[in-house]
């Protein structure tokens, strides 16, 4: 389901200069980094790339989702992690992302981890943009 600008609570601003080789910025300044491609794609690898960008802000993202989710659920998620695994490499149409979310989740049995982490998925924002555009394995 689509929101509307009207419901807009929050928009973040970044600009790119020189794209995969050069700069992003936040409009608020709290963002500055160098980007740069990674040796594995013929790039010098000094900065940070945008997959990283990408995993940092989908692993926090899911993080949330999953704390509402346990919250429901009157679930203990204290004391877990979420790491995403962001992988690029060329398909038919030039390059292309494959995701993989990792939870771990000291205070339930693997059961409960899986159901959590699955119920998440579906609320977390990150995964709804990418649901049926990219592969996005979970794991716990």
């Amino acid at each position: 389901m689509s929101i509307t600008q009207s419901d807009v609570a929050y928009t973040a601003v970044a600009t790119a200069e020189n794209g995969r080789d050069g700069r992003v910025a936040s409009n608020d300044g709290k963002l500055d980094v160098v980007v740069n491609p990674p040796k594995e794609l013929g790039g010098s690898g000094e900065g940070t790339n945008p997959e990283q960008l990408f995993a940092a802000g989908y692993s926090a993202c899911f993080q949330g989702a999953l704390a509402v989710v346990a919250k429901n659920e009157n679930a203990d998620v204290s004391g877990s992690t979420v790491t995403a695994e962001v992988g690029i490499g060329k398909n038919d149409d030039g390059f292309g992302l494959i995701v993989k979310i990792s939870a771990v989740i000291p205070n339930v049995d693997a059961a409960t981890a899986k159901d959590l982490v699955e119920k998440a998925h579906q609320v977390c924002p990150y995964s709804k943009a990418t649901r049926g555009n990219i592969t996005v394995e979970l794991a716990v």
